[in-house]
């Protein structure tokens, strides 16, 4: 790429809670002046679409049903970042179709950095024990032992084989259990989700049963990671993949964590929070029951009873310096409690 030419990025994902973090990064990077970013929003956010062009962004209108645009998109595309749904396995081929239309094109690999996550290395504990298996992302052999049958799997092996063929050079980010409200220009702007997912779905499953829950005795252990260090995580890939230093492929895991949590001490805080404002009858969190989840707003609630541990190396390795912990988790449960309550999304 000459000097003088703009470096194309492919974004999606950037009205979601870590596509916009991420993204909000990149408008204050200093590679941002140089770029010229084309987002994908879906049609049901095309609302959206003025605000984001007035802050110089590019957008179509797509999901990733739609397999001709991103492939489309990601030919055009030096740079990719995958922020918006790690299990679609035809919309990251359509991608890497893509991909291997701009390598034939320029000659040049385009850099595609995925958003998977530590979902991938999950048991069926039902949260009746721990475990002492962890893993390790600077452990390749490690992690290639998982089956093609684990959550997103069969997307982060469809990614690193494309790597090996040597048409692309990918970067698989691994998020573990994300917490607090974002906090960016964009979520100021309306265009947003400020919200993450696990810990507001036990939040909106103890509103639903009028009572903290737990799934089974809470005994599995996930790590965990603040918003804001995710997204410090994506922009250190992204700067150490420009440079060449970031290990990719089979060795371009990196784990989002910095700190684990029991699911009982967890929920433990949630059940006490829904006590002190009122929607629950004990500050000590009941177990869940078949009919909890049966409920089809708590479908996937039995997921959290499992185990996911974790060592981020990789992403330390390159400089990334996570600033939040496991204490940080439990604080960012009152504000994600009043923010589902006013809502009223349960």
């Amino acid at each position: 790429m000459a000097s003088t030419d703009k470096r194309t990025i492919f974004f999606t994902g950037a009205t979601g809670y870590v596509g916009g973090t991420v993204l909000a990064r990149l408008v204050d990077h200093p590679t941002f002046a140089n770029s010229e970013f084309t987002l994908l929003i879906r049609p049901s956010k095309k609302d959206k679409v003025s605000t984001l062009h007035s802050l110089g962004f590019k957008t179509v209108l797509g999901s990733y049903d739609d397999l001709d645009i991103l492939e489309e998109q990601a030919s055009k595309a030096d740079i990719i970042f995958s922020i918006a749904d790690a299990d679609n396995l035809a919309a990251a081929q359509a991608i890497l179709r893509g991909s291997k239309k701009r390598y034939e094109a320029t000659g040049r690999q385009p850099l595609l950095i995925h958003t998977s996550g530590t979902g991938v290395l999950v048991d069926d504990a039902k949260g009746l024990h721990s475990t002492d298996i962890i893993y390790d992302d600077l452990n390749p052999d490690q992690i290639e032992t998982l089956a093609i049958t684990q959550l997103h799997r069969n997307v982060d092996v469809a990614i690193v084989d494309a790597d090996r063929e040597n048409y692309v050079k990918t970067y698989v980010i691994l998020p573990s259990t994300i917490y607090a409200l974002a906090k960016t220009k964009f979520v100021d702007l309306g265009l947003q989700n400020p919200s993450s997912l696990q810990i507001p779905q036990l939040i909106r499953a103890g509103l639903l049963k009028g009572q903290g829950g737990v799934v089974g005795k809470g005994e599995n252990v996930w790590p965990n990671v603040h918003v804001d260090d995710v997204a410090d995580l994506f922009v250190v890939v992204y700067e150490n993949a420009l440079s060449g230093r970031a290990g990719h492929g089979r060795e371009g895991f990196y784990f989002g964590e910095n700190g684990e949590h029991k699911l009982y001490d967890l929920s433990k805080v949630i059940a006490q929070e829904l006590y002190n404002v009122g929607k629950g009858k004990s500050p000590e969190p009941a177990p869940f029951t078949e009919e909890d989840y049966n409920r089809p707003e708590n479908f996937g609630l039995e997921f959290l009873g499992t185990n996911a541990r974790c060592l981020a190396r990789g992403g330390r390795a390159l400089g990334w310096k996570p600033r939040y912990t496991t204490e940080d988790v439990f604080k960012s449960i009152r504000p994600e409690v009043e923010y589902v309550i006013r809502s009223g999304k349960y």
